[in-house]
Protein backbone atom coordinates (compact mmCIF):
# COMPACT_ATOMS: atom_id res chain seq x y z
CA UNK A 1 0.00 0.00 0.00
CA UNK A 2 0.82 3.77 -0.82
CA UNK A 3 0.33 6.43 1.60
CA UNK A 4 0.86 10.35 -0.02
CA UNK A 5 1.15 13.18 2.34
CA UNK A 6 0.62 16.45 0.00
CA UNK A 7 1.69 19.90 0.94
CA UNK A 8 -1.44 21.89 2.76
CA UNK A 9 -3.09 24.81 0.28
CA UNK A 10 -5.11 26.87 2.54
CA UNK A 11 -2.61 29.80 3.06
CA UNK A 12 -2.38 30.06 6.58
CA UNK A 13 -1.53 26.33 6.95
CA UNK A 14 1.57 25.71 8.40
CA UNK A 15 0.86 21.87 9.69
CA UNK A 16 1.87 19.28 7.73
CA UNK A 17 0.27 15.68 8.31
CA UNK A 18 3.06 13.12 8.93
CA UNK A 19 6.52 13.76 10.31
CA UNK A 20 9.58 11.84 9.95
CA UNK A 21 8.92 10.09 13.15
CA UNK A 22 5.59 8.65 11.92
CA UNK A 23 6.98 7.78 8.31
CA UNK A 24 9.38 5.77 9.97
CA UNK A 25 6.53 3.87 11.36
CA UNK A 26 4.36 3.63 8.39
CA UNK A 27 7.50 1.94 6.64
CA UNK A 28 8.29 -0.56 9.56
CA UNK A 29 4.54 -1.02 8.72
CA UNK A 30 5.41 -2.55 5.38
CA UNK A 31 3.92 0.66 3.38
CA UNK A 32 5.54 2.86 0.86
CA UNK A 33 5.51 6.90 1.74
CA UNK A 34 5.26 9.21 -0.65
CA UNK A 35 5.72 13.19 0.93
CA UNK A 36 4.85 16.13 -1.42
CA UNK A 37 8.63 18.68 -1.75
CA UNK A 38 8.47 21.14 0.32
CA UNK A 39 5.25 19.69 2.66
CA UNK A 40 7.20 19.88 6.31
CA UNK A 41 8.78 23.09 5.62
CA UNK A 42 6.75 25.36 7.65
CA UNK A 43 6.69 22.61 10.23
CA UNK A 44 10.69 23.04 9.73
CA UNK A 45 10.76 18.94 8.19
CA UNK A 46 13.15 19.11 5.89
CA UNK A 47 12.89 16.74 2.43
CA UNK A 48 16.20 15.03 3.76
CA UNK A 49 14.63 14.24 6.76
CA UNK A 50 11.72 12.62 5.43
CA UNK A 51 14.05 11.06 2.63
CA UNK A 52 16.18 9.39 5.97
CA UNK A 53 13.12 8.38 7.39
CA UNK A 54 12.08 5.90 4.09
CA UNK A 55 9.90 8.21 2.27
CA UNK A 56 10.15 9.15 -1.44
CA UNK A 57 9.50 12.64 -2.43
CA UNK A 58 7.40 14.03 -5.22
CA UNK A 59 8.11 17.34 -7.21
CA UNK A 60 4.48 18.49 -6.87
CA UNK A 61 0.96 17.56 -5.10
CA UNK A 62 -0.69 15.02 -8.14
CA UNK A 63 2.16 13.12 -8.73
CA UNK A 64 2.30 12.79 -4.49
CA UNK A 65 -1.15 11.49 -4.77
CA UNK A 66 -1.74 9.65 -8.10
CA UNK A 67 -0.69 6.52 -7.26
CA UNK A 68 -2.10 6.46 -3.31
CA UNK A 69 -4.49 4.03 -1.54
CA UNK A 70 -4.51 6.74 1.37
CA UNK A 71 -3.96 10.15 1.14
CA UNK A 72 -3.25 11.66 4.42
CA UNK A 73 -3.64 16.12 4.88
CA UNK A 74 -4.09 18.56 7.78
CA UNK A 75 -7.08 20.58 5.82
CA UNK A 76 -9.63 19.67 2.86
CA UNK A 77 -7.14 19.49 -0.27
CA UNK A 78 -8.16 21.98 -3.13
CA UNK A 79 -10.45 19.94 -5.42
CA UNK A 80 -7.69 19.97 -7.91
CA UNK A 81 -6.02 17.55 -5.65
CA UNK A 82 -9.30 15.40 -5.10
CA UNK A 83 -9.42 14.85 -9.09
CA UNK A 84 -5.82 13.81 -8.98
CA UNK A 85 -6.31 10.94 -6.86
CA UNK A 86 -7.33 7.50 -8.16
CA UNK A 87 -10.57 5.96 -7.78
CA UNK A 88 -11.37 4.38 -4.61
CA UNK A 89 -8.34 5.44 -2.51
CA UNK A 90 -9.60 7.04 1.02
CA UNK A 91 -8.67 10.42 2.31
CA UNK A 92 -8.25 10.80 5.52
CA UNK A 93 -7.75 14.85 7.11
CA UNK A 94 -9.59 17.19 8.98
CA UNK A 95 -12.25 18.05 6.16
CA UNK A 96 -14.96 20.38 7.38
CA UNK A 97 -17.34 18.04 6.47
CA UNK A 98 -20.41 20.59 7.40
CA UNK A 99 -19.89 23.09 4.34
CA UNK A 100 -18.69 23.16 1.02
CA UNK A 101 -20.93 20.29 -0.79
CA UNK A 102 -18.44 21.08 -4.09
CA UNK A 103 -16.02 19.70 -2.23
CA UNK A 104 -17.45 16.34 -1.28
CA UNK A 105 -19.11 16.10 -5.36
CA UNK A 106 -15.64 16.01 -6.38
CA UNK A 107 -15.13 13.61 -3.46
CA UNK A 108 -18.04 11.48 -5.00
CA UNK A 109 -16.95 11.44 -8.54
CA UNK A 110 -13.90 9.95 -7.73
CA UNK A 111 -15.68 7.47 -5.31
CA UNK A 112 -13.14 8.04 -2.89
CA UNK A 113 -13.74 7.36 0.78
CA UNK A 114 -13.51 10.25 3.20
CA UNK A 115 -12.28 10.31 7.06
CA UNK A 116 -13.22 13.36 8.53
CA UNK A 117 -11.10 13.23 11.34
CA UNK A 118 -13.37 16.60 13.31
CA UNK A 119 -15.83 13.48 13.74
CA UNK A 120 -13.51 11.31 15.94
CA UNK A 121 -15.86 9.86 18.52
CA UNK A 122 -15.49 11.11 22.27
CA UNK A 123 -14.47 7.66 24.13
CA UNK A 124 -11.65 6.57 25.76
CA UNK A 125 -10.21 4.01 23.08
CA UNK A 126 -10.23 6.62 20.67
CA UNK A 127 -8.14 9.88 22.74
CA UNK A 128 -4.94 9.16 21.00
CA UNK A 129 -6.86 9.96 17.34
CA UNK A 130 -8.84 12.56 19.02
CA UNK A 131 -7.58 15.58 16.53
CA UNK A 132 -9.57 18.56 17.77
CA UNK A 133 -8.51 17.92 21.24
CA UNK A 134 -4.51 17.55 20.58
CA UNK A 135 -4.91 20.90 18.32
CA UNK A 136 -7.36 22.51 21.03
CA UNK A 137 -4.91 21.92 23.69
CA UNK A 138 -1.86 23.88 21.67
CA UNK A 139 -4.33 26.60 20.44
CA UNK A 140 -5.49 27.53 24.35
CA UNK A 141 -2.04 27.80 25.30
CA UNK A 142 -0.92 30.00 22.00
CA UNK A 143 -3.66 32.19 22.44
CA UNK A 144 -3.04 33.60 26.19
CA UNK A 145 1.09 33.62 24.79
CA UNK A 146 -0.86 36.40 21.50
CA UNK A 147 -2.75 37.92 24.40
CA UNK A 148 0.57 38.79 26.56
CA UNK A 149 2.52 39.73 23.35
CA UNK A 150 -0.05 42.53 22.91
CA UNK A 151 -0.68 43.27 26.62
CA UNK A 152 0.93 46.73 28.02
CA UNK A 153 1.46 45.48 31.12
CA UNK A 154 2.82 42.15 32.70
CA UNK A 155 0.47 39.17 33.70
CA UNK A 156 2.42 38.36 36.89
CA UNK A 157 1.61 40.32 40.51
CA UNK A 158 5.26 41.90 41.17
CA UNK A 159 6.41 43.20 44.48
CA UNK A 160 8.94 45.88 44.23
CA UNK A 161 10.49 48.56 45.96
CA UNK A 162 9.01 51.21 43.12
CA UNK A 163 5.45 49.69 44.17
CA UNK A 164 3.37 46.90 43.85
CA UNK A 165 1.64 45.39 40.25
CA UNK A 166 -1.36 43.52 40.51
CA UNK A 167 -2.23 40.61 38.47
CA UNK A 168 -3.32 40.76 34.94
CA UNK A 169 -7.27 39.29 35.36
CA UNK A 170 -7.48 36.75 32.53
CA UNK A 171 -11.14 35.75 31.44
CA UNK A 172 -11.73 32.36 29.75
CA UNK A 173 -15.33 31.67 27.89
CA UNK A 174 -15.44 28.13 27.56
CA UNK A 175 -13.66 25.17 29.69
CA UNK A 176 -13.05 22.47 27.22
CA UNK A 177 -10.01 21.32 26.11
CA UNK A 178 -8.40 24.74 24.59
CA UNK A 179 -10.32 26.90 27.74
CA UNK A 180 -8.38 24.59 30.24
CA UNK A 181 -4.95 24.82 28.67
CA UNK A 182 -5.58 28.98 28.46
CA UNK A 183 -6.59 28.73 32.09
CA UNK A 184 -3.49 26.69 32.86
CA UNK A 185 -1.04 28.82 31.11
CA UNK A 186 -2.50 31.82 31.83
CA UNK A 187 -2.31 30.92 35.75
CA UNK A 188 1.22 30.11 35.26
CA UNK A 189 1.88 33.14 33.74
CA UNK A 190 0.43 34.74 37.34
CA UNK A 191 -2.92 35.69 35.92
CA UNK A 192 -5.61 35.77 38.32
CA UNK A 193 -8.22 33.82 36.16
CA UNK A 194 -11.61 33.21 35.69
CA UNK A 195 -13.28 30.91 33.63
CA UNK A 196 -17.23 30.55 32.66
CA UNK A 197 -18.69 27.11 30.92
CA UNK A 198 -22.48 26.34 30.40
CA UNK A 199 -21.57 22.48 31.75
CA UNK A 200 -21.61 22.56 35.37
CA UNK A 201 -19.15 20.01 35.74
CA UNK A 202 -16.66 21.69 34.43
CA UNK A 203 -16.16 23.94 37.28
CA UNK A 204 -14.41 20.96 39.08
CA UNK A 205 -11.71 21.44 36.11
CA UNK A 206 -11.97 25.22 36.58
CA UNK A 207 -11.53 25.02 40.29
CA UNK A 208 -8.47 23.07 39.98
CA UNK A 209 -6.01 24.76 37.41
CA UNK A 210 -6.26 27.45 40.23
CA UNK A 211 -9.10 29.68 38.24
CA UNK A 212 -12.55 30.64 39.87
CA UNK A 213 -16.05 29.47 38.07
CA UNK A 214 -18.76 31.71 37.04
CA UNK A 215 -21.40 29.76 36.44
CA UNK A 216 -25.35 30.24 36.75
CA UNK A 217 -27.25 26.99 37.15
CA UNK A 218 -29.63 28.55 34.75
CA UNK A 219 -27.36 28.24 32.33
CA UNK A 220 -26.67 24.80 32.55
CA UNK A 221 -26.33 22.84 28.81
CA UNK A 222 -24.47 19.66 28.69
CA UNK A 223 -24.53 18.25 25.31
CA UNK A 224 -23.74 14.31 23.96
CA UNK A 225 -20.04 13.50 23.80
CA UNK A 226 -19.01 16.53 26.05
CA UNK A 227 -19.85 19.31 23.97
CA UNK A 228 -21.97 22.01 25.04
CA UNK A 229 -25.77 22.22 22.87
CA UNK A 230 -27.03 25.43 22.16
CA UNK A 231 -28.48 27.42 24.47
CA UNK A 232 -32.32 28.68 24.41
CA UNK A 233 -32.89 32.12 23.86
CA UNK A 234 -33.87 32.85 27.78
CA UNK A 235 -30.17 31.14 28.76
CA UNK A 236 -28.63 33.70 26.06
CA UNK A 237 -30.43 36.44 27.68
CA UNK A 238 -29.03 35.52 30.93
CA UNK A 239 -25.48 34.38 29.46
CA UNK A 240 -25.46 38.00 28.25
CA UNK A 241 -26.38 39.16 31.55
CA UNK A 242 -23.18 37.52 33.54
CA UNK A 243 -21.06 37.99 30.92
CA UNK A 244 -21.48 42.01 30.82
CA UNK A 245 -21.05 42.15 34.51
CA UNK A 246 -18.14 40.08 34.77
CA UNK A 247 -15.84 41.15 31.74
CA UNK A 248 -15.72 44.82 32.40
CA UNK A 249 -13.19 44.00 34.44
CA UNK A 250 -11.18 42.68 32.90
CA UNK A 251 -8.02 42.69 30.98
CA UNK A 252 -7.75 39.58 29.07
CA UNK A 253 -10.47 37.70 27.35
CA UNK A 254 -10.32 34.82 25.71
CA UNK A 255 -13.49 32.94 24.18
CA UNK A 256 -13.56 29.44 22.52
CA UNK A 257 -17.18 28.48 22.71
CA UNK A 258 -17.41 26.40 19.42
CA UNK A 259 -20.65 23.96 18.16
CA UNK A 260 -19.77 21.40 16.05
CA UNK A 261 -21.64 21.90 12.47
CA UNK A 262 -23.21 25.11 13.71
CA UNK A 263 -21.80 29.28 13.85
CA UNK A 264 -20.26 29.67 17.12
CA UNK A 265 -22.30 31.47 19.49
CA UNK A 266 -22.24 35.28 19.87
CA UNK A 267 -20.81 36.28 23.65
CA UNK A 268 -19.13 39.41 23.29
CA UNK A 269 -21.18 42.27 21.95
CA UNK A 270 -19.89 45.93 20.55
CA UNK A 271 -21.40 47.25 23.99
CA UNK A 272 -19.54 44.91 26.14
CA UNK A 273 -15.95 45.61 24.03
CA UNK A 274 -16.95 49.09 24.78
CA UNK A 275 -17.28 48.32 28.65
CA UNK A 276 -13.86 47.65 28.91
CA UNK A 277 -10.70 49.21 29.91
CA UNK A 278 -8.30 50.64 26.86
CA UNK A 279 -5.51 48.34 26.53
CA UNK A 280 -7.62 45.23 27.39
CA UNK A 281 -7.10 42.27 24.62
CA UNK A 282 -10.39 39.45 23.45
CA UNK A 283 -8.99 36.61 21.34
CA UNK A 284 -11.30 34.93 19.70
CA UNK A 285 -10.48 31.00 19.05
CA UNK A 286 -13.97 30.67 17.22
CA UNK A 287 -13.34 33.49 14.82
CA UNK A 288 -13.11 30.50 12.06
CA UNK A 289 -16.83 29.71 12.51
CA UNK A 290 -18.10 33.59 12.77
CA UNK A 291 -16.53 34.38 16.00
CA UNK A 292 -17.50 34.65 19.37
CA UNK A 293 -17.39 38.11 19.17
CA UNK A 294 -19.40 40.66 17.59
CA UNK A 295 -16.32 42.97 16.20
CA UNK A 296 -13.65 40.40 15.80
CA UNK A 297 -12.39 40.03 11.78
CA UNK A 298 -10.74 36.27 10.81
CA UNK A 299 -6.99 36.66 10.20
CA UNK A 300 -6.95 40.13 11.98
CA UNK A 301 -5.85 42.19 14.90
CA UNK A 302 -8.76 44.82 15.20
CA UNK A 303 -8.56 47.68 17.73
CA UNK A 304 -12.21 49.45 19.26
CA UNK A 305 -12.44 51.81 21.62
CA UNK A 306 -8.69 51.00 22.68
CA UNK A 307 -9.09 47.20 22.81
CA UNK A 308 -7.14 44.97 20.39
CA UNK A 309 -9.41 42.27 19.50
CA UNK A 310 -6.95 38.86 18.28
CA UNK A 311 -8.57 37.10 15.59
CA UNK A 312 -6.01 34.83 14.02
CA UNK A 313 -6.93 31.62 12.22
CA UNK A 314 -5.81 28.28 12.70
CA UNK A 315 -4.43 29.31 16.49
CA UNK A 316 -2.54 25.76 16.69
CA UNK A 317 -0.35 26.33 13.43
CA UNK A 318 1.47 29.01 14.81
CA UNK A 319 3.32 26.30 16.92
CA UNK A 320 2.96 24.41 13.48
CA UNK A 321 6.56 21.79 15.11
CA UNK A 322 4.34 20.73 17.80
CA UNK A 323 0.87 20.67 16.07
CA UNK A 324 1.99 18.71 13.24
CA UNK A 325 4.02 16.00 15.95
CA UNK A 326 0.55 15.55 17.49
CA UNK A 327 -1.60 15.73 14.42
CA UNK A 328 1.07 13.07 12.75
CA UNK A 329 0.04 10.70 15.75
CA UNK A 330 -3.51 11.13 16.11
CA UNK A 331 -3.41 10.09 12.01
CA UNK A 332 -0.95 7.23 12.42
CA UNK A 333 -3.14 5.28 15.16
CA UNK A 334 -6.34 6.03 13.24
CA UNK A 335 -4.86 4.58 10.27
CA UNK A 336 -3.41 1.95 12.38
CA UNK A 337 -7.47 0.96 12.99
CA UNK A 338 -8.16 0.57 9.40
CA UNK A 339 -5.37 -1.80 8.39
CA UNK A 340 -5.57 -5.25 7.91
CA UNK A 341 -3.36 -6.89 9.62
CA UNK A 342 -1.00 -7.72 6.55
CA UNK A 343 -0.97 -3.48 6.21
CA UNK A 344 -1.68 -4.71 1.89
CA UNK A 345 -5.39 -3.49 2.55
CA UNK A 346 -8.23 -0.99 4.26
CA UNK A 347 -10.41 -2.89 6.66
CA UNK A 348 -13.44 -0.49 7.34
CA UNK A 349 -15.29 -2.47 10.02
CA UNK A 350 -18.59 -0.30 9.90
CA UNK A 351 -19.10 -2.09 13.43
CA UNK A 352 -16.47 0.18 14.75
CA UNK A 353 -17.79 3.39 16.12
CA UNK A 354 -14.65 5.01 15.09
CA UNK A 355 -14.89 4.29 11.73
CA UNK A 356 -18.35 4.62 11.18
CA UNK A 357 -18.21 7.65 13.18
CA UNK A 358 -15.75 9.67 10.85
CA UNK A 359 -16.56 7.76 7.37
CA UNK A 360 -17.98 10.61 5.25
CA UNK A 361 -18.16 9.25 1.87
CA UNK A 362 -17.75 5.59 -0.14
CA UNK A 363 -19.05 4.57 -3.18
CA UNK A 364 -20.15 7.83 -4.34
CA UNK A 365 -22.51 9.22 -1.88
CA UNK A 366 -22.60 10.89 1.32
CA UNK A 367 -23.05 7.86 3.83
CA UNK A 368 -22.64 9.23 7.12
CA UNK A 369 -25.92 9.26 8.82
CA UNK A 370 -26.05 12.61 10.61
CA UNK A 371 -24.62 14.94 7.57
CA UNK A 372 -26.89 12.30 4.97
CA UNK A 373 -29.94 13.29 6.57
CA UNK A 374 -28.64 17.04 6.98
CA UNK A 375 -27.61 16.71 2.89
Amino acid sequence: MKIAIPAETLPDETRVAATPATVRDYVKMGLDVVVQAGAGTQSFISDAEYEDAGAFIAPDGPKTVAEADVVLTVRRPDVSLVEAMKECAALIGMLDPWTDGDFFKAVNARRIMAFAMELIPRITRAQSMDVLSSQASLAGYRAVIEAASLFSRIFPMMMTAAGTIPPAKVFVMGAGVAGLQAIATAHRLGAAVSATDVRPEAGEQVRSLGAKFIFLEALAAAGEGGYARELTEEQKALQAELVANHIKDMDVVITTANIPGRPAPRLISREMVESMRPGSIIVDLAVERGGNCALSKPGEVVEHAGVKIIGHTNMAGRVAGNASAMYANNLRNFLKLLLMEEADALNIDLEDEIIAGTLVTRNGEIVHPVLKNEG
